[in-house]
């Protein structure tokens, strides 16, 4: 070995590898690096600053649902390729292995403190929550069994609006779901909307903004284009705090801002009031 060459060293295998990469996680908020048990135990809330990071569908059916009660429905509905885009039948099934899920939306019928229900809740790590043809159409069964069951029907967004892969036939989910959320209505039972981050697009262009009563997490975003798109458009500078929750509480969008940590009793307090016999 020459006077210049280093030895290589050598790595131990006593367990050194077997790390998780996730033990630890960053708060985009305050730089806090909470531990994973600690994140999961708080409801996925930062416990330094709450902010709140984003929650898989199942894990907001465990939250919310009185144990043993969540049934799924219309769990076998995938997405095929209407438009022959280009692919796009091949992302959705790299999607469906890698989240296990069959798309950007879990649909279930549940009781919440006794009170009967069907929620809808969006997923966005299955194509950015984007909502297609099986998601509006899985949307749009969940509020006809809580039609036909005399349930309250709350759904959980989260999304990036219409799916563009899947064009006319996307933006047609809009109408379907507003149509179905009006029979509803008209049977006098209670459509709970709550805001999650990010809900944009067509789903804030539709049924996320008609709820009876409708819910945000703190500081989420809410819009139908990006704040820089706006401004653009407008060629004026947006007022602080536009686009969050907040900014839409203060202008009667929203009626109110719920931590997740009191979100199960908000739900069954106002499903026990709106599904009460008269």
């Amino acid at each position: 070995m020459g006077i210049f060459d280093k030895p290589r060293l050598k790595r131990s295998n006593k367990g050194g590898d077997s790390v998780p990469d996730d033990l630890w996680t960053k708060c985009p908020d305050c730089g806090e690096m909470i531990h994973t048990l600690d994140l999961k135990q708080n409801d996925l809330v930062c416990t330094n600053c709450a902010h709140h990071f984003l929650m898989g569908a199942y894990d907001r059916f465990e939250l919310i649902a009185d144990e043993g009660s969540f049934e799924e429905t219309e769990k076998d509905l995938i997405s095929t390729n209407p438009l022959g885009f280009a692919k796009y039948a091949e992302k959705t099934e790299l999607l469906r292995k890698k989240t296990g899920l069959n798309d950007a939306v879990v649909t279930g019928k549940l009781t919440i403190n006794g009170n009967p229900a069907v929620a809808a809740v969006m997923d966005f790590k299955f194509f950015a929550g984007s909502m297609g043809s099986v998601v509006g159409e899985k949307i749009t069964r969940a509020i006809e069994l809580a039609t036909a069951e005399k349930r309250g029907i709350i759904i959980f967004s989260s999304s990036s609006g219409a799916r563009m892969q899947e064009g006319m036939l996307s933006l047609m989910q809009m109408a379907k779901t507003c149509g179905a959320l009006a029979l509803h209505s008209e049977a006098r039972l209670p459509f709970i909307s709550v805001f999650t981050h990010p809900t944009t697009g067509g789903v804030t262009a539709s049924f996320a903004t008609i709820g009876d009563i409708n819910i945000a997490e703190p500081k989420c975003m809410i819009g139908f284009a990006g704040p820089r798109v706006v401004k653009e458009t407008t060629h004026q500078d947006l007022p602080p705090g536009f686009q969050t929750a907040e900014f839409m509480l203060e202008h009667g969008l929203v009626d109110a801002i719920v931590q997740r940590r009191d979100l199960r009793k908000k739900l069954a307090s106002i499903l026990s009031y709106t599904l009460a016999k008269k």
